[in-house]
């Protein structure tokens, strides 16, 4: 088996990988908002995709025009921390800087996958203000399967 590597970081490593994560959550603030139209928009819907690779959240009105996305990935996140609840939350931190002008106050969410940011992503967006009307699973289940091989003759 071998032996086991034990990683150890010091405070100004954290510090810099903190700091690191926080300039790249305010540029894709920045740019969201330089691109992002005007509209106003009062209901619409969340839609959250949670893998076990990673945490995508979209912002949509209630017609299904996105408003605004997000990705644990797009934050800085790298390897297993993409999929965690921590990466979730600050995901939606910075999708609510970017509606911020957008007016969203009530919301239908969907959840799909099976992740560990799905119940944390919810959560942060009832904490940032919103009225969540519905939450849904829309996860994909198979039901029955596909057609079975024919039996072999020999």
């Amino acid at each position: 088996m071998g032996k086991k590597k034990i990683q150890n970081q010091s405070e100004t490593e954290l510090l810099k990988e903190t700091d690191e994560l926080e300039s790249v959550q305010k540029k894709a603030v920045a740019a969201a908002q330089q691109s992002q139209s005007s509209k106003l928009v009062d209901k619409g819907r969340i839609y959250v995709q949670s893998t076990y690779n990673n945490t995508l959240i979209t912002i949509a009105d209630s017609r299904g025009g996105v408003i605004a996305w997000a990705s644990a990935g797009s934050l800085g996140f790298k390897g297993p921390k993409k999929a965690t609840p921590y990466a979730a939350s600050k995901t939606v931190e910075t999708l609510m800087e970017k509606v911020k002008k957008a007016g969203l106050r009530n919301v239908d969410v969907f959840v799909k996958g099976v992740g560990g940011g799905r119940e944390s992503a919810v959560r942060a967006f009832a904490a940032n203000g919103l009225n969540i009307l519905s939450i849904k699973d829309v996860t994909p289940v198979p039901h029955n399967g596909c057609r079975p091989r024919k039996v072999r003759r020999v």
